[in-house]
């Protein structure tokens, strides 16, 4: 078999701003809290799983990988071979790197392009190439609602091996805008950027993020699951560590509590004690208290982990524990999905999640839904 042209593209700091509660880190000021706050490099570690889960393929493909940070060195710590650095070896990488290395990739006829990274780095992409050649996501980013992007780091490596060995079709998938600086004040501004093309295997691509229809049986629903949780599942003593979306904010509006919708915060004996928290802040008030996680799907993906809601991390799964792990959806979001997902970046977590999970529906009644 003719050997194929894959490129690899690493952001070194896509997804940064997730565990620190950033929500993501467009902008050389947010990248510069992000790191004041703790944050460490996510896509590196993402691409070298990706990587390893490649390595069947060592011999089959030539693979080009973006100069130093942006890949080069992620291939070489997986022993990857028949590898060509693109562009220049940088301290610090910009949006015009990646543009110019998936160009200079388009010019030497690469067969599909990887990148790692969010929703930012995709626009970057679909700027440099376009619909010329397919490309393909892996999901290091924090909000990732673009339907361009595998579910997981593993799934991308199966997807690349799929089109060599079994020549996926291509179909056109969406590139969304999100407007991060409003996404962190709490309000969800997302459009369509455009097209690009992308292996199609519908189990192992993510589909675009779907809002919820604010219907009045929507809000009936909604209002029915907040009533059923105050008044069976809140515990007294107990720290609540509420993820994002309106129907975790609908538990806190029935309280006549403010919550954050696009955060995390913290609540305890019904009352707020903590707003738009990050991954440190959690770890400090669930330290030897008991404490539970609630948080609901994202609408045409099923993400409960993974997409988001970075903030509540592996340690926070850990320390709190999976058994103490309350999903919540409306009947309309549940009719839109087959399974949930995790993708938390840590196997054990995710091992440990997958199976079978008890979500919340309507008052006094939940569904069983697969996890993957």
């Amino acid at each position: 078999m003719k050997l194929k042209k894959i490129g690899l593209i690493v952001n070194p700091i896509a997804g940064m701003g997730g565990s620190v509660g950033l929500k993501g880190t467009d902008g050389k000021e947010i990248l510069t809290k992000a790191l004041m706050l703790g944050a460490k490099p996510v896509a590196p570690h993402r691409a070298e799983i990706f990587l390893s889960h490649l390595k069947s393929l060592n011999e089959k493909i030539n693979l080009l990988v973006g100069a130093g940070l942006m890949g080069e060195y992620e291939a070489k710590n997986v022993r990857f071979k028949n590898i060509l650095p693109i562009g220049q070896r940088k301290k610090k990488t910009t949006a015009e790197d990646t543009k110019l290395i998936a160009k200079i990739m388009m010019e030497n006829n690469v067969d599909l392009i990887v990148f790692c990274g969010g929703d930012g780095t995709a626009r970057d992409l679909m700027d440099a190439v376009g619909m010329n050649l397919p490309v393909l996501g892996v999901p290091s980013g924090v909000k990732m609602h673009s339907s361009v992007f595998a579910v997981s780091p593993e799934s991308a490596a199966n997807i690349v091996t799929r089109f060599i060995y079994e020549r996926l079709p291509l179909r056109e998938a969406e590139v969304m805008d999100v407007d991060e600086e409003a996404f962190r004040s709490g309000f969800l501004s997302a459009k369509l950027y455009g097209y690009m093309l992308v292996p199609y295997e519908p189990e192992l691509i993510q589909g675009t993020k779907v809002a919820s229809l604010m219907t009045d049986d929507e809000l009936r629903n909604q209002a029915a699951i907040a009533v059923y949780v105050i008044e069976r599942i809140l515990e007294p003593d107990t720290i609540y560590i509420l993820g994002p979306g309106t129907t975790v904010r609908t538990i806190t509006d029935l309280l006549n509590e403010k919550k954050t919708l696009l955060g995390v915060d913290l609540l305890c004996n019904g009352k707020i004690v903590d707003h738009d928290v990050n991954e440190t802040k959690i770890l400090e008030r669930v330290s030897g208290k008991k404490a539970k996680i609630v948080v609901t799907p994202i609408g045409g993906q099923g993400f409960i982990f993974g997409r988001g809601n970075q903030q509540i991390s592996p340690k926070v799964i850990k320390e709190v524990g999976v058994e103490n792990i309350i999903v919540i959806a409306t009947k309309q979001k549940i009719r839109g999905l087959k399974k949930l997902r995790v993708d938390t970046g840590d196997a054990e977590i995710d091992r440990k999640l997958r199976g079978y999970m008890r979500v919340i529906i309507d008052y006094g009644e939940e569904y069983l839904m697969p996890v993957e």
